[in-house]
Formats: C-alpha cells, structure tokens, sequence
C-alpha cells in the first residue's frame, strides 16, 4: 500500500504540472486473482505484469488527450517492450477502449498503467447502460451505430439458438474472447476472436457474403477457408453468387454469429428437404388408401391431427412425416371411413398369419412402421445398443451405438431407437475363429455352429504355419444366440480366440 500511494503521488504531480485534471487509482492485484491469471494463462509469476496497476480516468477529455498522457507516462518512466495496447484505435468485441501500458516504475518494479477518459470508465464499469445515459445529454452521433449493430447481433444470436443453453454459449463466445484485429481491403478494422477463419470474417461483414463465400485472400494471397487469421492482416473475400454454406465449415469456425448462421441455414434447408420427402410418402400412402392428396385437406379435416401433435399447418406435417416422427401409415389411417378403421385391425391380422417372415419394426418415440434399413457398416442385430439417424429420402438407419460412423454424424438427425421384434427372424453375421492348425478344424467349428440350429451362410478357411484363420458368415436371431455359440466355439481344445467382425 505504501509503494502504491507512493506512484500514485507521482503521477498527480506529473499531471498537475501539465495541467491535466485526472482521477488516479492504484491497487495491488490479490494472491487469489494472481493464481487465477498464472493458471489460466499457464505463465510462471515473473510474467504477471499487473502485479501493480494505476488507472488514470481524464475528466471532459477526448481520445487525443489519452495518447498525450501517454507521452508523459512513457516520458516519465521506461515503457517496457511489447506490452502496449492500444484498445482505442481498436477497441474489443464488447467496446471495451483504454490505452495500456506497462513500465519500469521507482524501484525497478513493473507496473501497469491504464489510460481512459470518463466515458470509456463508465462503459467499462456499467456496460452500454451507462453508453445511453452519456447520450441522453444529447444527440446520438454516427459511432453510436456500432453499438447499435452489436446488439443486434446478440438478437440474432438469441433468435438462432434452438435453446437457452446455446444462446448462452453463443453469448460467451461473443463477450469473453482473446482477439485478433484484421483489416477489410478498404483499410476498416474488424475485431474477431483468437483462431478466427476466413469464413468468421465473412459472416462478420454480412449473412449473405458468409453464404456465398467460396475463398479468400489474406495479404492478396489465396488461403484455406480454415487458415487462422493474425493481427493485421488484410481480408478479401471471394464470392460467388448461389453458393451456399458447407456444413464442413463447422468444425473450424470460431465466431458465434457464423455457427449460428450457418446451422440456421442448414436446418432450414433440411426442413425443405424434409417436407419434400414427407410429403411424397403421405401422397403414396394416400393413393394406396383411395384417398384424395394430402395437400387437398380442409382445415377442419386435419384440425384434431394437428391439436393432437402441436402441428401448425401442412409443411409440418410434410416435415414431421419426413423426419421419421410420425409413419405415413398413421396419418392415413386418421382419414379413413370409420367402417374401414374398424376393419383394418382384423385384416392386418390376417396378414399377420400368412406372413412366414417379417422385417423388425424399430420403435420412434413411440410410433411404429416407419421407414428403416440396417447401415451395413455395423450390422447391428436384436440386443445390439443402437441408434437412428435420418437419412435423406431413405427413412431411418439403423446403426450400432458403438459404431465409429455415429461420432461423425450430425447430432440433430440422430433419434433414439430401440427393438421392437414382434416375429422372429434371423440377422448374418460376421465372425471369425482363429485355432491351432489341425485336420477337420473347419467340420468341428461348422458342427458346433449347426448344433445351435444356426445356418451357415459363407466359411472359408486360411491356413499360415501352426495357426487356421476361418472366417464365417451365420444367421442368428439375436445377440443372445450369438453369445451363446461363441462361448461353445471357445470350449473346444484347439480354438485360440473368437471374435466377431464388423466393417468398421
């Protein structure tokens, strides 16, 4: 406190001398904020800076009295290499301006000194509230803008966020970055976080030139869309009119504003496709039910459909069909005679017994016979954990839980799924048995597996020095029989390991 007080002494003299009417505080940084800052930033506590910090707030002053009191600072005492910045000439994402120095202050200690005028304290201490009450004095100037456009900008991010928790993700992102300044070919500085790409800067300038973005040039040098910009470079976008969004893009930008355009885009775009697809299934289904086009429906003949679901109008019905959460099957029934309702329980059961075998309905939230194939990638069979993902106009795909090919996917089309086997059927799957080489190994193995009533579809054996690799391809009705013929092949003298094989 005494060394502090000391500086602070030192510096309103200095002012006083040239005149300058300035408040000046000083404080010394708390252990627990120096720990944080060492932690955070992985530096050692010879590279904290601030140990020592002095604000000096200049009353009814302009931005050019900062730099001028910066002059006598600096003549005052030693600035230390590569620790100005100035947050003025370009201030931080959220406005945030001072200039900020660090010298050799008396006794060879480095201290940190901060530079602002009233207004700019006020902004930082209150935020854009106390920006309107400065303004309230009098008429709003063209800088104001900007603010203006930033709040904006937090809007959207609120109106493109799917929920709360992403909004406030977003809003992080936003508020508490490291950033880079660049420059638009036009000399204007943009301020974007730490490891912004081109495509950052893009939708930065505008929606559109994001969308329409196809490569850039950084220093009149073509460059990746995902080269990470640095301070002072100089960005050029190139566009090209119809272009539109990769969601590829996600994985390397880093700005709020650019995810939550570029997945705006991309789910209305799936939703296009969505009500496309939706809508030729219930079309389809309509006509083998003799009833007339769906798009032809009065409001008050899909009034309880809609109460029923929370759906506001067609294309969301179109959309909810394609996405898989309600069956063409279902709707349709919703629109037949009532005599014929109260028919089709007693003819599906007819078609029930004559069917000898049947494909497994997967279970969607609660709603049965939708579109479903088995990616072959895992050849999930009963007992399996798995997952569905959506597939563009080919329904559900059913993958295994564990499959390598779910991490890549996009996490909004994935649904939960699970078995609902109603008739028994059989499922191939892939194993492989390696045992010590010995004569008829092939016809013991096969015996095993055919003892559990299990058919062999394919087996092939390759022989090496001391060892038998047979590879088969079986049909079995679940994991459990699976388990059960694996446990019975591992039983036998010469067999070293049983595994079953999958693509991935």
């Amino acid at each position: 406190d005494k060394y502090t007080e000391e500086v602070k002494e030192i510096i309103k003299k200095e002012l006083a001398r040239f005149g300058v009417n300035a408040e000046v505080e000083g404080r010394a940084k708390h252990f627990f904020s120096i720990y944080k800052k060492m932690k955070e930033q992985n530096i050692d506590f010879d590279e904290v800076y601030d140990l020592i910090a002095f604000r000096i707030i200049l009353e009814n002053s302009t931005e050019k009295a900062c730099y001028e009191i910066l002059s006598i600072i600096h003549a005052l005492w030693k600035p230390v290499p590569g620790r100005f910045k100035d947050y003025i000439a370009m201030p931080k994402a959220n406005n945030y301006r001072s200039l900020h120095t660090t010298v050799i202050g008396p006794y060879g200690e480095r201290v940190e000194i901060q530079i602002r005028t009233r207004e700019m304290h006020e902004w930082a201490e209150e935020g854009i509230a106390a920006h309107w009450r400065y303004k309230e004095k009098g008429k709003f100037p063209a800088e104001d803008e900007e603010q203006i456009k930033k709040l904006r900008e937090l809007l959207d991010l609120q109106q493109d966020a799917k929920s709360p928790r992403e909004f406030l993700s977003n809003l992080k992102m936003a508020l508490f970055t490291d950033e880079v300044y660049v420059f638009t070919p036009k000399g204007d500085v943009k301020s974007l976080p730490r490891g912004a790409t081109p495509i950052d800067f893009a939708y930065s300038i505008h929606t559109d030139v994001g969308h329409q973005c196809v490569g850039a040039r950084v220093n009149r040098v073509l460059v990746p869309l995902k080269y990470e910009l640095k301070n002072g470079d100089t960005v050029e976008i190139i566009t090209q009119a119809g272009h539109k969004p990769s969601k590829d893009w996600l994985k390397f930008v880093v700005t709020s504003r650019a995810r939550a355009k570029i997945k705006a885009w991309i789910k209305a775009e799936e939703r296009e496709k969505m009500i496309a697809l939706g809508k030729e299934l219930l079309e389809r289904e309509f006509r083998r039910q003799h009833l007339k086009p769906p798009s032809q429906l009065k409001d008050e003949e899909v009034k309880n459909l809609f109460l029923e679901h929370s759906i506001d109008n067609l294309d969301d019905l179109f959309s909810t069909v394609g996405y898989g959460k309600l069956s063409p099957k279902y709707v349709a029934h919703k629109f037949l005679p009532e005599e014929v309702r109260r028919a089709a329980p007693e003819r599906e059961e007819k078609k029930k017994k004559k069917e000898v075998t049947r494909v497994p309905s997967i279970t969607l939230t609660g709603i049965e016979d939708i579109l479903v194939r088995f990616a072959k990638c895992c050849e999930a069979i009963p007992g399996d954990d798995i997952v569905g993902y959506i597939s563009r106009g080919r329904g559900i795909t059913i993958h295994a839980s564990s499959c390598p090919v779910v991490r890549g996917m996009d996490p909004e089309r994935i649904v939960e799924v699970n078995w609902n086997l109603k008739n028994k059927q059989t499922y191939p799957v892939n194993m492989r048995v390696i045992s010590i080489d010995s004569k008829g190994v092939l016809a013991e193995i096969s015996s095993v597996i055919t003892a559990h009533d299990i058919n062999i579809r394919h087996a092939e054996v390759d022989t090496t020095t001391e060892q038998a690799i047979c590879d088969f391809t079986i049909d079995v009705e679940d994991l459990k029989q699976l388990n059960q013929v694996v446990a019975s092949i591992k039983r036998l003298k010469n067999v070293l390991s049983v595994e079953r094989m999958r693509k991935y």
